[in-house]
């Protein structure tokens, strides 16, 4: 597993009046922390982490003299920007177990559009439960061979056989169905049509 490692810095402001440029206001909590400490992240290298291994990404965070193993338990943004402005940090040893919504990749999908298919995604996330040094930060499956009505379940995805899926057996991930057209052309088409057959009338 790659080692990430997260700086955090002590943080003395709520993060509604937190105003430092480059900087979003967090919590770490968990194992062996006495309590809560509020601190605040890079933006730019917090950005990197979610870019690269998504919301529930593992870290290692450096805070003061001390480094410990977590991961990123929840992303609070702005109703209307939907900027990040504060994330919290589990700190957890690597042979906790934990429970996680892990979020689905489904590629391929370009190649199901050449076919004239699509695939309708029921459920974007699947959730599990496991140590936390065997989650990985997704769940990839690739559709490009599937055909019309087949369905992507539990089945369907590879994941270490100490990774408990806590969803129901039945659950159905997305289908694979014929490709709609584009509404929007549809209607243009019939407003034209419309148009055409529109009798002229005589002044």
């Amino acid at each position: 597993m790659e080692k990430i490692t997260l700086n955090a810095f002590e943080r003395n402001t709520q993060p509604k009046k937190m105003k430092e440029i480059g900087f979003i206001a967090g919590v770490i909590y968990g194992d062996n922390v006495k309590e809560a400490n509020s601190v605040k992240f890079e933006e730019a290298a917090l950005r990197a982490i979610l870019s690269k291994h998504g919301s529930n990404a593992k870290v290692w965070v450096q805070y003061g003299e001390g480094k410990k193993f977590g991961f990123i338990k929840a992303i609070q943004r702005h109703p209307v920007t939907a900027k990040i402005i504060h994330v919290d940090i589990q700190l957890v040893s690597k042979d906790h177990e934990i429970k996680l919504l892990l979020p689905i990749i489904f590629n391929g999908e370009a190649a199901l559009h050449s076919k004239q298919l699509q695939l309708n995604i029921h459920k974007s996330a699947i959730e599990v439960f496991g140590k936390m040094a065997l989650m990985p930060d997704s769940v990839a499956f690739d559709v490009s061979e599937k055909e019309i009505g087949d369905t992507i379940t539990i089945g369907d995805f590879n994941l270490d056989n100490e990774i408990k899926v806590t969803d129901n057996e039945e659950e159905i991930y997305a289908v694979v169905a014929q490709l709609k057209e584009n509404p929007i052309e549809e209607e243009t088409e019939v407003a034209e049509a419309e148009v055409a057959v529109e009798p002229e009338v005589n002044a």
